[in-house]
């Protein structure tokens, strides 16, 4: 007697006709206001490399470690990056703003300097 089912609940609709609960028409329906959780602001974890590395034989500490450490690493090589690409601009900027100062001030001289390095740089 356990294993049979729960009866379908019967309801009364407004006009008098009996339906089973779960075959109401859309009318009838109760309606609660659905509450959607949408994360828009990050993405759903990849655990592709983990499961791979799981079913690989690698063990649970060093799939934590690579959970753990990776993020670190992604944002310690980006900020050299931007640290080098800072280097780079300052060097560019200080490079043109002597090759300026060398042309206005130096006169024939600076000119001819200025012509050298050009023609030096042509050459590579």
């Amino acid at each position: 007697m356990e294993s049979l089912p729960e009866p379908a609940r019967v309801v009364q609709l407004p006009d008098g006709t009996y339906v089973y609960a779960d075959q109401l028409p859309a009318i009838h329906q109760p309606t609660a206001p659905q509450v959607v959780h949408q994360h828009i602001h990050q993405a759903p974890p990849d655990r592709t490399v983990q499961r791979i590395a799981l079913g690989s034989g690698v063990g649970a500490g060093t799939v934590a470690a690579g959970v753990y450490f990776g993020p670190l690493l992604v944002g310690a090589l980006t900020a050299i990056a931007a640290n080098l690409a800072i280097l780079a601009f300052l060097a560019v900027a200080l490079t043109w703003g002597v090759t300026t100062v060398v042309k206005t001030v130096g006169g024939a001289n600076g000119k001819a300097v200025a012509r050298t390095v050009r023609r030096a740089r042509r050459r590579r």
